[in-house]
């Protein structure tokens, strides 16, 4: 029988994965990942991932499922989505889709495909690569964002491999990549399940989510991945909190300033998150300042309520 997928979505720091941890056992499931930076092994601080205690109550797919240096495109999560689903089912368990990568979920829910017909073009690729080296990765996003807002609003500037693709995509059909992008309706029957809290509130979350990585060994994890051979110009390695230490360890920043960035782009993400998941199909928002568990039982209510 094909369950209903669950998903919880929200900001970073909004606090979604104490709660979907809880939510799982009352409706005795495990969770799939939506973090896009969850996949990479061996980066775990940084990226929020539950630690061994949060994963031995409830088990979590998706995660960890390839090295820093390896490929790992919203095509490959669709594909090992669909697989785990059809593993809930076969089972008799509920989906429950937990985190805040927009583009996973509404790719692996809505039928999302990329038109592949813009072939890559390895000289228009160099070009941009060269101008990447010149002018920055923020200039870069400027220039996607002149053609392609939409795909400038969901790609976060240090993604240069998918900013460099949307320009060359641009570029070689005269068509913005997010246009090239189709949705073919809902594959499954879904609960969507947004958590919010006040900006103020959320902000706070955030720096203290950082001060709290960095006491649990965020730099000692960034040594330790560029000591394993993992280069600082890697993908994830520009990931937030990431590409700052690395900034740090190579004498580029101080580390105060480190810090601060970290906590600056933190909250611009949280910010762009907010903006993409309201085009989403949400069922149910909760707004979580002011609110201590009480909630919990408020959404399972709401859910069992869908279920039944």
């Amino acid at each position: 029988m094909k369950q209903p997928v669950i998903i919880i979505a929200g900001p970073t720091a909004v606090g979604k994965t104490d709660f979907a941890i809880w939510l799982a056992e009352q409706l005795n499931t495990e969770i799939i990942s939506a973090d896009s930076m969850q996949v990479y092994k061996y980066m775990d601080i940084g990226t929020a991932k539950p630690d061994d205690f949060q994963q031995q109550r409830v088990k979590h797919h998706l995660i960890d499922l390839v090295l820093p240096d390896e490929n790992f495109s919203v095509a490959d999560y669709q594909q090992l989505f669909d697989q785990t689903v059809a593993e809930f089912n076969q089972a008799g368990r509920i989906p429950l889709v937990v985190g805040g990568t927009g583009l996973y979920i509404r790719a692996s829910i809505q039928s999302f495909a990329l038109d592949d017909s813009a072939q890559p073009d390895p000289e228009l690729r160099n070009r941009y690569k060269e101008l990447l080296q010149t002018y920055g990765n923020e200039y870069l996003h400027r220039k996607l964002a002149d053609v392609d807002p939409e795909a400038a609003g969901r790609i976060h500037p240090n993604d240069t491999v998918r900013i460099i693709r949307a320009l060359e995509v641009f570029e070689l059909t005269g068509k913005p990549i997010s246009k090239l992008q189709t949705k073919h309706g809902l594959k499954y029957p879904v609960i969507y399940i947004f958590l919010n809290r006040e900006r103020d509130e959320l902000y706070d979350r955030i720096n203290r989510r950082v001060d709290l990585m960095l006491e649990q060994g965020l730099l000692d994890e960034v040594k330790k991945l560029l000591n394993m051979g993992f280069s600082g110009d890697l993908k994830p390695m520009q990931g937030l909190g990431y590409k700052q230490m690395v900034d740090y360890l190579e004498n580029r920043l101080p580390f105060d300033e480190a810090v601060e960035q970290i906590k600056q782009k933190t909250r611009n993400y949280a910010k762009r998150q907010i903006t993409w998941f309201k085009r989403e199909p949400i069922d149910y928002s909760v707004n979580l300042s002011g609110k201590k568990e009480e909630f919990y039982n408020e959404i399972l209510n709401y859910i069992e309520g869908r279920l039944s």
